[in-house]
């Protein structure tokens, strides 16, 4: 099997590497802009030439593999040993208005655990990678948590999902707590790449809720083979919806917890 997942990775930072190049090709161009859910959830036809790609290449490659994938959903009958979940283009809304925060992001399971986490920066040419028990890297090069200590001088992150606007569970709350007791808190549009933040450092800190799976397959890997910490809200395991996700570099991750919930 570990020369399999190897194999695997390499076909992942292979797609995720390609799949870049089409958003980087059409970024700042004019685009078919499209609503799903609410009239702030995007998609853009980049997102679906990016997926349409990523699955007839799966297809042809590994047509026994099982594909869960935002914009197409299930591209097999389930059951099969390796998974991919797909995010073609994380950060849509940034992408549609020409922010310079997206990124393609691929998660591969095998029988049902992480195994292999791929997020690719096209702007800024940045490929973090993960394979379980091997560690995590960008750009082939180790990546590490960071070393901060308390909350107070954490630089968080976090997101809002796309039903901010028509719901009492808006992250709001959380999103004051952390304000009033961390070292700043950003706001960047991908969850995906915020993980990926924690992993290297730049980020001590990152939640959220409302995700879905494709938005954090590649990312929680990578954050924990970088040293780090990932969990729901009350600090358990994190469900694979990723509909509360709490990640931090480990030292601040119970304080966080206990800022997040208000009992600090």
């Amino acid at each position: 099997m570990a020369d399999e997942a190897a194999d695997v990775l390499a076909l992942a930072v292979r797609l995720a590497r390609e799949a870049g190049a089409i958003q980087r090709e059409r970024y700042e161009t004019r685009l078919e802009i499209a609503s799903k859910s609410r009239p702030i959830d995007l998609v853009t036809e980049v997102d679906r030439a990016c997926e349409a790609h990523l699955v007839a290449t799966l297809r042809r490659e590994r047509p026994g593999d099982d594909i869960l994938a935002e914009e197409g959903g299930a591209h097999a009958d389930g059951g099969a040993a390796w998974r991919w979940v797909i995010d073609p283009l994380d950060g849509t809304v940034n992408y549609a208005h020409g922010y310079p925060c997206f990124c393609v992001s691929i998660g591969v399971e095998h029988e049902g655990v992480r195994t292999v986490g791929v997020v690719y920066d096209p702007l800024r040419d940045e490929c973090f990678e993960a394979l379980r028990g091997r560690g995590a890297h960008r750009n082939g090069h180790r990546i590490r948590v960071s070393q901060a200590a308390s909350v107070g001088t954490a630089l968080l992150a976090t997101g809002f999902a796309y039903d901010v606007q028509d719901t009492e569970l808006d992250n709001l709350v959380h999103f004051g707590r952390a304000v009033k007791n961390a070292g700043g808190v950003r706001r960047d549009g991908s969850a995906a790449i915020d993980l990926c933040y924690v992993a290297c450092g730049r980020f001590d800190g990152y939640w959220e809720l409302k995700l879905h799976p494709w938005d954090v397959a590649a990312g929680i890997l990578i954050v924990e083979e970088a040293g780090g910490r990932v969990t729901d809200l009350a600090g358990g395991p994190v469900a694979a919806s990723g509909r509360e996700i709490v990640s931090s570099n480990g030292a601040i991750h119970d304080e966080l917890l206990r800022v997040l919930a208000g009992s600090r």
